[in-house]
């Protein structure tokens, strides 16, 4: 501990010190039962009424164990909605695919078709350039 000239006048006022933050640790973060019970219960009735409103709906869900005729053909024409969807979806695929498969088929002509034009102009130059020459002689 800490000694002043005296000695024993600096350890009361540190054990005073001490004491209170002590008291102040233990005192300052602490809750009554009737602040928690104050602010629980309006969770506890919230709870108790949505707990009584899903006990009613489950209750009428039991009892509507019989699906009318509407939502049977209703689930019917849904399926059968589903069917005709993967259907339409292959067959647009189907056609993507050849329609893929045309492209490539044209670009492939059309470059052939361009490396022809080329060859046709050189030969044409070439043509050109021959009846020049004997043009001179």
């Amino acid at each position: 501990m800490l000694r002043a000239k005296g000695g024993e006048e600096m350890k009361k006022p540190l054990i005073i010190v001490l004491a209170l933050s002590i008291l102040l640790v233990l005192f300052s973060g602490c809750a009554s039962k009737d602040y928690v019970k104050q602010q629980i219960d309006p969770l506890v009735d919230r709870i108790s009424k949505l707990e009584a409103r899903v006990s009613a709906l489950e209750a009428k869900m039991a009892g509507m164990s019989a699906v009318s005729p509407e939502a049977e053909q209703a689930r019917k024409d849904a399926a059968e909605a589903k069917a005709l969807a993967q259907e339409a979806l292959k067959t647009a695929k189907d056609c993507c695919g050849n329609a893929e498969e045309a492209a490539k088929k044209a670009e492939e002509a059309a470059r052939r078709a361009e490396e022809a034009a080329r060859r046709a102009e050189a030969a044409a130059e070439k043509g050109k350039k021959a009846f020049e020459l004997q043009q001179k002689k």
